[in-house]
C-alpha cells in the first residue's frame, strides 16, 4: 500500500494533478510526485536520456510545463567589468536538451557583497502558471515573461540589503506573487499582482533579530475556510491573509538564516528554525496572534536540517540534516522510528514518488530509500559534479542540475 499517497488528502492547498513540476517542490509545494515511478539507477553515463551545458551559475531547481524546462542563472557579461552580470531566464526543449531561448530580465553589475559560496545570484526557484513565467532574483528584482521568453512586466521597487545573497522562491496564490525579504536593512513579506506586478502589499516581520537575514520559502495552506500563507524569518515564523498581508498568527523560536520550506499535514505544520542550533517544530495552524506557548504540538532538535526541506507522506516525517543523516519521524507525535547516515553534505530538499524517496548530496549522489518504518536502501547513484539544487521532474525522468550541466535520466 503506498501509505506517502495520503498526503494528497492531508490538508494542502488544492493543486491540480499533473505531471508538470512547475515550481519548488513540485505541484504540491512539498516535493511530492504523483504521476508514476522515477528511476532509481543513474550515473553521469547510465539513464541519461541528455546532458546540457548551462551558461552562468545558478542554483535555482529546474520547473517544467508542456515538455519545456525553466531555470534561471547568472551569466557573466561577455567583456564588462569582473563581477558584471546578466540575470536570465532559460528554457531548455525536454526532448533534447537544447536551449530554446535565454533572455536576460535583470543585469547586474559588480556587487559586493557576493553571495555565500553556496549559494548564487540565480538560487531561487521559478514559478511557470498558465503562459506566464515568474522569475525572482531577490533583492535584485522579480519579472513575468511569457513562454516564448518575451518580458510582460518587471519590478525592482523592493530594496533591501542581503547577506549572503538571496536564496527563497516565491509563491503563487490567487493572483498575487508572495515572497520574503530578510536581509541586513529590512525584513518583510511581500505580495505583487501578478498580472502587472505592481506591489499589493508588504508587511513587516514582528521580529528583529541581530541575525535578522534568511533564505526562506513560503507555503500556500488551507486551514479551514481560511488560505494561510506560511512564511518564516528569523526568530519567527507566521501566516499571512494572502490577499492583504494582515498577519494571522505567528511562533517564535531561536533561529536565523532559515532556509526550509515548510510541509503541512495532519493537522500539524512542519517547519525548521534554521542557525545556530536547527530545530523542527511541528504547530497547530488554527491559531490567531502570537501562539508560541498554545499551538507548539512537539519539537525535535536531533539531526534536524538547517538547509534541505522536510518531507511528509502519511504519518511518517523524514528529514535529512546537512550532514547527512535522514531521520524518519512518526509526525503525529515527533517520536524518532529510525536514523541512518547516507554520508556526504546535504542541501537539496528530497522528493518522493512511487513509495520511495529521493536524496541528493552536494557532490552529486543520489540516495533512493523505500518510505517506511524501517530504513531500505535502494540505490547509491553518482554524477560526480557538485550540486546544490533540488531535483527537478519532466514526465517520469529525473532533472539533475549540477554547476555547469543538466542532466536528464530516465529508466530505459
Amino acid at each position: 500500500m503506498m501509505r506517502w499517497f495520503l498526503l494528497l488528502a492531508a490538508g494542502l492547498s488544492a493543486t491540480p494533478k499533473s505531471a508538470d513540476w512547475p515550481q519548488f517542490r513540485g505541484p504540491t509545494d512539498q516535493g511530492i510526485y504523483a504521476d508514476g515511478p522515477l528511476p532509481t539507477e543513474w550515473s553521469d553515463t547510465k539513464n541519461v536520456v541528455w546532458k546540457q551545458a548551462v551558461p552562468g551559475k545558478g542554483w535555482s531547481s529546474p520547473i517544467t510545463a508542456g515538455g519545456r524546462i525553466y531555470l534561471t542563472s547568472a551569466v557573466p557579461v561577455e567583456g564588462g567589468k569582473a563581477g558584471e552580470l546578466s540575470l536570465q531566464a532559460l528554457c531548455l526543449d525536454g526532448e533534447t536538451g537544447s536551449i530554446r531561448w535565454a533572455k536576460e530580465v535583470f543585469h547586474e553589475g559588480p556587487s559586493d557583497p557576493k553571495p555565500h559560496t553556496k549559494n548564487s545570484h540565480a538560487s531561487a526557484t521559478p514559478i511557470v502558471q498558465g503562459d506566464r513565467l515568474y522569475v525572482h532574483f531577490g533583492h535584485m528584482g522579480t519579472a513575468c515573461l511569457d513562454l516564448d521568453g518575451n518580458i510582460v512586466w518587471k519590478s525592482n521597487e523592493i530594496h533591501y540589503v542581503p547577506v549572503h545573497g538571496n536564496g527563497g522562491s516565491p509563491v503563487l496564490v490567487d493572483g498575487v506573487l508572495i515572497f520574503s525579504c530578510d536581509g541586513a536593512d529590512q525584513r518583510c513579506v511581500v505580495g505583487l499582482d501578478a498580472g502587472d506586478g505592481h506591489i499589493v502589499w508588504k508587511k513587516e516581520r514582528t521580529e528583529h533579530p541581530e541575525k535578522g537575514f534568511s533564505f526562506a520559502t513560503p507555503l500556500v495552506i488551507t486551514v479551514g475556510d481560511r488560505k494561510e500563507v506560511v512564511s518564516q524569518g528569523s526568530n519567527v515564523v507566521a501566516a499571512y491573509d494572502p490577499k492583504n498581508g494582515e498577519e494571522i498568527w505567528r511562533v517564535r523560536y531561536n533561529g536565523y538564516s532559515v532556509v526550509p520550506r515548510p510541509v503541512f499535514g495532519n493537522g500539524l505544520l512542519y517547519v525548521c528554525t534554521g542557525f545556530d542550533a536547527p530545530t523542527l517544530i511541528a504547530i497547530r495552524p488554527d491559531g490567531k496572534g502570537d501562539v508560541t506557548d498554545t499551538h507548539v504540538a512537539w519539537t525535535v532538535t536531533k539531526n534536524a536540517p538547517n538547509s534541505p526541506s522536510p518531507l511528509l507522506l502519511g504519518d511518517e516525517l523524514y528529514m535529512v540534516s546537512d550532514r547527512g543523516v535522514i531521520t524518519c519521524l512518526d509526525a503525529k507525535t515527533g517520536e524518532e522510528i529510525w536514523h541512518e547516515n547516507v554520508h556526504g553534505g546535504h542541501s537539496a530538499s528530497p522528493i518522493a514518488a512511487d513509495g520511495k524517496i529521493f536524496f541528493l548530496n552536494e557532490d552529486g549522489v543520489g540516495v533512493v530509500i523505500k518510505a517506511g518504518r524501517k530504513f531500505t536502501l535502494i540505490g547509491r547513484n553518482e554524477i560526480h559534479e557538485k550540486t546544490l539544487a533540488s531535483y527537478g521532474v519532466l514526465e517520469g525522468s529525473l532533472l539533475i542540475r549540477t554547476e555547469t550541466n543538466l542532466y536528464r535520466i530516465q529508466a530505459r
